[in-house]
């Protein structure tokens, strides 16, 4: 084979639980860059960065906060999933106190359940509802079709 592959751009997006309150609370930044809106932590996973690093990365960057990797939750794969340019996201679980603080291209953070989650950008609707599912007692997300 020759020629230039056109592959997905791998990322990474963290689920941070926060303790106390309500629970689950996890935390949501809105975003100071296109697409704007509120989403998970999460971003591009660098050369040479195994996925774990580039999740405490990213999650240090967007909310100031030192997280405990707690599981890999999923990998989300649909084209459509970033209007940008096709990625593939693998989801962690997470879990942090303190005080989270916006900050890289984090515009705002905040501290939602399930009841009062904002409209989120991507699909992260899509993987906040799986992981509450999941919380509730549901199966881990499976493959889509």
């Amino acid at each position: 084979m020759s020629g230039p592959y056109k592959n997905p751009i791998p990322t990474v997006d963290v689920i941070i639980e926060m303790p106390g309150g309500i629970v689950p609370a996890i935390v949501l930044i809105r975003r100071a860059n296109e697409p704007l809106g509120w989403a998970l932590p999460g971003g591009f996973v660098d050369q040479g960065e195994p996925l774990w690093v580039a999740a405490l990365r990213e999650a240090k960057e967007e909310t100031s906060l030192d997280v405990e990797l707690t599981e890999q939750f999923h990998t989300y794969s649909d084209p459509r999933r970033d209007p940008r340019r096709h990625t593939l996201s693998t989801v962690f679980l997470a879990r942090a106190s303190g005080q989270p603080v916006a900050a890289d291209d984090a515009a705002a953070v905040g501290v939602f359940g399930e009841a009062d989650l904002p409209s989120l950008v991507f699909d992260h609707a899509a993987i906040v509802a799986d992981y509450f599912r999941y919380r509730a007692g549901g199966p881990r997300p499976g493959p889509k079709r």
